[in-house]
């Protein structure tokens, strides 16, 4: 994994772990829905924010390495698996 994103990503885990905990303790106090729906959708974005790294750590390595090395139709099927599970998300 390349290191700047492997760095980036823990940040963004830890941020939103701290959102998770704060959620947990926004429910037990019974805050605003609403309130609560906004810090679960800023959650959310937290970790699509890690997927994106991810995926872009994956497809500037592992696919390019899969494609340098002859292995064109695995690298083909997994862009078509992520791009998949992007789909379902809609």
């Amino acid at each position: 994994m390349k290191q700047d994103i492997k760095k980036k990503a823990v940040r963004r885990l830890k941020i939103a772990q701290g959102q998770l905990k704060g959620l947990m303790q926004m429910i037990e106090d019974e805050k605003y829905c609403v309130d609560i729906i906004t810090q679960s959708s800023a959650i959310k974005e937290a970790l699509s924010g890690v997927e994106h790294l991810i995926l872009e750590n994956h497809l500037s390595t592992h696919v390019i390495e899969q494609v340098k090395g002859g292995k064109e139709k695995k690298a083909i099927e997994e862009m078509l698996k992520v791009y998949k599970l992007a789909q379902r998300k809609k």
